[in-house]
């Protein structure tokens, strides 16, 4: 950390929450990663390690950039689900074939598709499956939209809560058609603009592709270093802008965000007056948790579980989400606290699960620090 630093969030007494990471590093659980937490009126950000495990690789910094895969669900696609619903342009309650009339059509009268409503693809309890290989079979962005639209459903909607990826790449075409314009552009004007966040958007151009860390060596389906653009296939195929992931973003960014869901409503002082993005009311309805009875999502947003990774100090009243690529963002709304840690242990390959350990003991390193 920075122990010249005068502020509460930069005192020694984050040095456990290091430790975490660096043993982390130490253990090749990733190569890098930065990190940042927001409480209150003070803020911190911080990195360690590198972009790969060779001694020569470019070093992580705060500012660094990441894949940030599944944390497009809520950053990108819930935050556009949230706008557009408080602006009176979005009903979650709207069946998903009045939207998207493929997914019904051709289906028996009675098929279980035509009860799916845009709220349960936010809470993932649709009925659709939880992942499907598109990219093995199709080749572009028409025909991967046309087979998750012809997917059969698993469940009957609202019964099961199963995490799905399909479901928020159908959302984010149902969020598109309600736009009037690709998600990427949309989020880029409404949302991540207005909130100051500079370095979050899809699709890197090429110029800047070598400041992202890899997130793998890909050698089953692109054959190369997968680095500045998104490693999910899916995705790939859908050109790089999906609901379900996409988005590339740092964590002053993140902490950018998360302050505008903990700040909705708050007032500044003056001369720091910022437009509020997300209402109150908005973020209460977005964080309550759905059905099924046992399930922790909420619209687009997890809540803490049993075993929660935001450990075990983050309230019943707080949201967040991970990502594939190691990353996370939590945001407790009682305490107005949020922590982001965003790495890339997918490298070199996928294989390396013990992110699992290293979240929840980060993020109670975190807390306990600030009793």
């Amino acid at each position: 950390m920075r122990p010249e630093d005068p502020s509460l969030l930069g005192s020694r007494r984050f040095q456990a929450a290091c430790r975490v990471l660096e043993n982390a590093i130490d253990a090749r659980v990733f190569p890098g990663c930065a990190f940042g937490v927001l409480a209150g009126e003070d803020q911190l950000v911080d990195a360690l390690g590198r972009f790969t495990y060779e001694p020569d690789s470019p070093a992580v910094t705060p500012e660094t950039a990441f894949d940030v895969a599944s944390l497009t669900k809520v950053v990108s696609t819930t935050a556009a689900a949230m706008l557009l619903q408080q602006r009176g342009q979005l009903d979650l309650d709207q069946p998903l074939g009045d939207l998207l009339p493929g997914f019904v059509v051709g289906r028996p009268p009675g098929d279980k598709a035509r009860h799916v409503r845009l709220r349960h693809l936010l809470a993932h309890n649709s009925g659709l499956p939880g992942y499907v290989e598109f990219f093995r079979t199709v080749s572009n962005r028409a025909a991967l939209y046309r087979a998750c639209l012809e997917l059969p459903l698993e469940a009957e909607p609202g019964s099961r809560a199963e995490y799905s990826d399909p479901g928020f790449i159908l959302l984010g075409k149902a969020l598109e058609l309600s736009m009037g314009e690709q998600l990427d552009a949309w989020t880029s004007r409404e949302l991540f603009r207005p909130a100051g966040m500079t370095a979050t958007g899809y699709c890197p151009p090429q110029s800047v592709r070598a400041t992202i860390p890899p997130t793998e060596e890909d050698l089953g389906f692109r054959h190369r270093r997968i680095q500045g653009e998104v490693q999910d296939e899916n995705a790939w195929v859908l050109n790089g802008v999906a609901g379900h992931a996409g988005l590339f973003s740092n964590v002053p960014d993140l902490l950018r965000f998360a302050d505008r869901i903990l700040g909705s409503g708050k007032p500044r002082p003056r001369g720091l007056e910022m437009p509020i993005l997300f209402h109150p009311g908005t973020v209460e309805l977005f964080a309550q948790r759905q059905g099924p009875e046992g399930s922790s999502r909420a619209l687009g947003w997890d809540t803490p579980s049993v075993k929660s990774s935001s450990g075990s100090h983050f309230s019943q009243h707080s949201i967040g989400h991970l990502g594939y690529s190691g990353c996370s963002l939590w945001i407790d709304l009682d305490a107005g606290l949020a922590v982001v840690l965003l790495t890339n242990r997918t490298w070199p390959d996928r294989s390396d699960q013990r992110i699992r350990e290293v979240r929840p003991a980060f993020h109670n390193a975190i807390r306990e620090a600030l009793r």
